[in-house]
């Protein structure tokens, strides 16, 4: 993939996120539902990093048997990266997100 299918790939996840956020808006009375899609969100975001790895392993196995081409293989490891860089940050968020919370005077 080029860099421009990253940037349009990151595109689509932000869509998908922002549909899932007013989704979660509009079944505000509900938080059962909302606690539902946040844990399908983060299934879905942790299967697409593990796929991303996947992927990365078959091509560098490829480029070993001389069946995939170099450029083929970093860009793969770039979009792992990028992928696991991303679910870091979102992990390091919320780790701070619940550290304010638990600082919070009741």
């Amino acid at each position: 993939m080029s860099t421009p299918s990253i940037a349009n790939n990151a595109y689509q996840m932000a869509a998908k996120l922002q549909q899932q956020a007013r989704a979660i808006e509009d079944k505000a009375g509900a938080p059962e539902a909302a606690g539902l899609d946040f844990t399908k969100l983060v299934e879905e975001a942790v299967g697409g990093v593990v796929d991303k790895g996947r992927v990365a392993d078959d091509k560098a196995v490829g480029l070993v048997e001389g069946k995939a081409d170099v450029v083929d293989v970093v860009t793969a490891i770039a979009e792992t990266e990028v992928a696991l860089e991303t679910m870091v940050a979102v992990r390091d968020r919320v780790i701070s997100a619940y550290e304010e919370i638990m600082r919070m005077p009741i």
